[in-house]
Parts: structure tokens; sequence; C-alpha cells
């Protein structure tokens, strides 16, 4: 299996397929920090990640926004001093599709820079 950080996303379409419960469980493994929520019956991924400060966490936004620009795939992004909170699902299916597990570890992976 592919690393899911060093995969692409895909165009998704409306009336794609969300990812099952038993497919998410599986692709969560890859991705253990980050929790399945539900917001207004939509499931989505979130992860909260910490920084000594409110300039660390927006340079770190501003490097999730450029990722995200160039997969074309846009999070939920929250700022504030000493932290971020990052949140993916896929707005044209209202749900999750492959490409959210795809971009939360590819955000992961900004970590590593």
């Amino acid at each position: 299996m592919t690393e899911l950080s060093q995969s692409s996303c895909e165009v998704c379409r409306i009336g794609a397929p969300t990812v099952s419960a038993a497919e998410a469980s599986e692709l969560l493994k890859q991705i253990p920090d980050w929790s399945l929520i539900n917001v207004d019956g939509i499931n989505q991924l979130q992860r909260e990640y910490k920084f000594k400060n409110f300039v660390k966490a927006m340079a770190f936004a501003n490097q999730l926004a450029e990722v995200a620009e160039a997969q074309g795939h846009h999070p939920g992004i929250l700022v504030e001093w000493g932290k971020v909170t990052v949140t993916w699902w896929s707005h044209s299916i209202k749900g999750l599709h492959s490409n959210d597990f795809i971009m939360a570890a590819k955000t992961d992976k900004l970590l590593d820079k």
C-alpha cells in the first residue's frame, strides 16, 4: 500500500461515494493522531497541533495552505495562540473521501520540515 502522504488527491465529484466505516477504520491506522468527528451529520477528520506561539502556528497554517492549494483540496483551519486545529472533509459529498485521509497525512508531514 502506498503511504498516504505520498498519494495525490483525485477529483471528487458530487455523488462520489464516501469512505465506508470499515475503510475509515483502516485508513485511520495510518494517521493515528487524527480523530473522526461528526459535525451536523457530516463525518470529518480533525487534529489539533501545538506550537510555542502564535507566529509558529500561523507559519504552519500558511504551509498547509500551500499544500492544500497545490492538491486542490482545502481544510478548515483554526489558528489560535499556540495551536492550529485542522479539519478535513469533502464538501461536495458531505463526508469523507480518500482525499481527506491523504491530506491529513500530508498535513502531518509538514511537521517533518
